[in-house]
């Protein structure tokens, strides 16, 4: 079971980007990566998927504008966020899960606040 810890969370400006790192404490060839958000007062809710054969899926309120991709030399998962909207401040959290076993890992999360 990988342990996962989140970085590059900070402030933005609306329109501006913001890459996450998700980066593994092993190999995660195998394993489905997932990022997810929890706004204050919210549940958490599925941002971007990236499965081990290469295919990625997106909510639709961040379609366009975040792209999940995954560095499998280096055990860690990326979220370029683009034109950020207010509405996209929460914690980020890197979810890994392993299909095989079942087992899954998450980050400790990483603040995303979008703000003038």
């Amino acid at each position: 079971q990988v342990q996962l810890v989140e970085s590059g969370g900070g402030l933005v400006q609306p329109g501006g980007s913001l890459r996450l790192a998700c980066a593994a404490s092993g190999s995660i060839f195998y394993n489905t990566m997932r990022w997810y958000r929890q706004a204050p007062g919210k549940e958490r809710e599925l941002v971007a998927t990236s499965t081990s054969g290469g295919s990625a899926s997106y909510a639709d309120s961040v379609k366009g504008r975040f792209t999940i991709s995954r560095d499998k030399a280096r055990n860690t998962v990326y979220l370029q966020m683009n034109s950020v909207k207010p509405e996209d401040t929460a914690v980020y959290y890197c979810q890994s899960w392993l299909p095989s076993s079942g087992f899954s890992s998450w980050g400790q999360g990483t603040q995303v606040t979008v703000s003038s």
